[in-house]
């Protein structure tokens, strides 16, 4: 095949020229990818059980209407707490290095698990869950220190693997939750003794998680190196700050003169962080709102999930227990793991980043129409292979949501001014995604409790589920088909 470019060439497509790919770091890739681990396999082990988790708490008084809005509330602390603290967590980490910072994180997870399978009141469920979203700044860091380790030809490849991670998490997650949640009756030869865990029925569902956190912590501590090429301890940043302060409050301001005006008007310096206010460009701010829509309708979905499965048929649900929706959730998370290791690369070198992630959060329109189906097919065959059937295609048609994620980091890091602020602006489109994070547990679930109370309102919540998803494919169409370059 010829090589010679002609002036047609750059117009097919700019994105997809070919080149040479930069080999991955497979060393550090590898351990990056580990680390990856922590977020879904602590997520998804409360999955399972958190519907009857709240209830066995008693806060609902038998209400089975309010399960959901309880549970809606524990997952939404989460990221109050995470967008309270996330883009100090990813400004920090441009200049301190992305290691400390994720070591902190792991820290976080682990002890907030403990105190998750301790909690006896739903308090205790809220301050761990907030103590683990406060410490986690972990999810931009990570993609921050992968976008570090790839350049623009092998990035697609590189982010091809990111599920494989997630994969892995979502399927240990939610068998651990699933299958260790109240131990005692469910191993009673093994654990029917043990008062322990008895009077703490999900502490062992809980702790798996936290010590497999803790086991990685020590990996990253020993084998990961620091991808920041000049960082400076957290004191020195400190004095620093103090002293520019200082400097501020006793020195007049400059008069302006043409002796700086290259630093005036020139481009940004890649070695240096910039300020907040100078990443608040118009490409950032459509890449951010783009990753804020998806991060909305996406939390909204997977919550409501496992409370969907789990309301009783006659409620609008399927009557699902724990363990079996932990085994559903389980086989998703493989389905989707190797569909996007398998197809993601290639369907994006052959479409483009636009056209896979418009398609990806459309896929989101025929996924909450299965609800109301899968319902009614419930209600009329009872739980039959017609009912699983529906179930299975509906969790394939969600698996097309989950590529945005990729292109929505290739869009950010391309936004980004310079490669220096990388992690300042992964940190401000996690901060933003938080916060709406922050209404989708709650609202999604609130509005299935509102529908499960009066026949007239059933469908309230897949209407309110049908804008989100009509939202995310609006703002999609603000993204360029040709990937931002910087300088252009």
């Amino acid at each position: 095949m010829s090589h010679q470019v002609d002036e047609e060439t750059p117009l097919l497509r700019p994105e997809e020229q070919h080149k040479i790919k930069t080999p991955l770091p497979w060393r550090q890739f590898s351990i990056i990818l580990f680390l990856q681990l922590a977020e879904p396999v602590s997520a998804q082990a409360i999955a399972p059980f958190a519907p009857q988790l709240i209830r066995d708490l008693g806060v609902t008084h038998g209400d089975e209407s309010r399960v959901g809005y309880f549970v809606g509330i524990m997952y939404s602390v989460f990221y109050v707490a995470q967008a309270l603290t996330t883009l100090q967590w990813n400004r920090l980490s441009d200049h301190v290095g992305r290691k400390p910072v994720i070591l902190t994180g792991l820290f976080g997870i682990s002890v907030s698990m403990f105190l998750f399978g301790l909690s006896k009141t739903f308090g205790g469920l809220i301050l761990s869950r907030v103590l683990c979203g406060a410490l986690n700044g972990n999810g931009g860091v990570i993609r921050s220190m992968m976008i570090d380790v790839t350049d623009s030809s092998n990035m697609a490849q590189a982010l091809g693997f990111l599920p494989i991670p997630w994969m892995t998490g979502s399927t240990l997650g939610p068998l651990i939750g699933g299958s260790l949640s109240h131990p005692a009756d469910r191993f009673p030869r093994l654990f029917g003794q043990s008062t322990f865990l008895k009077t703490y029925p999900y502490f062992l569902a809980c702790a798996g998680p936290a010590l497999f956190t803790a086991f990685m912590w020590l990996v990253m501590y020993m084998l990961l190196q620091e991808t920041v090429p000049t960082t400076t301890s957290f004191w020195n940043l400190i004095q620093n700050k103090c002293r520019t302060i200082l400097t501020i409050a006793h020195t007049k301001p400059p008069q302006p003169d043409g002796s700086n005006s290259d630093t005036a008007q020139g481009s940004p310096d890649d070695s240096q962080p910039l300020p907040l206010s100078a990443l608040m460009t118009p490409r950032v701010l459509i890449a951010i709102s783009n990753h804020a829509t998806l991060a909305l309708l996406d939390i909204a979905l997977r919550t409501l999930i496992p409370v969907f499965y789990s309301t009783p048929v006659n409620m609008g649900g399927l009557g699902l227990d724990p363990p079996r929706i932990g085994n559903i959730l389980a086989v998703f998370g493989i389905a989707n793991g190797l569909f996007q290791v398998f197809f993601f690369a290639r369907l994006h070198d052959r479409f483009g980043t636009k056209v896979v992630y418009t398609c990806g959060v459309a896929s989101s329109v025929p996924t909450i129409i299965a609800f109301p189906i899968i319902n009614m097919l419930s209600r009329t065959y009872g739980i039959d292979a017609t009912v699983w059937f529906a179930v299975s295609l509906q969790l394939t048609m969600s698996i097309a949501l989950n590529m945005c994620y990729s292109c929505g980091s290739m869009y950010i890091a391309a936004a980004s001014p310079n490669r220096a602020s990388l992690g300042a602006t992964n940190g401000v489109a996690h901060t933003v995604a938080a916060c709406v994070r922050i209404i989708g547990p709650a609202s999604a679930t609130s509005m299935f409790s509102f529908s499960m109370r009066d026949p007239y309102y059933a469908w309230a919540v897949y209407y309110f589920m049908m804008m989100l998803g009509l939202l995310s494919i609006g703002v999609s169409f603000l993204l360029p088909r040709r990937m931002w370059t910087r300088g252009n």
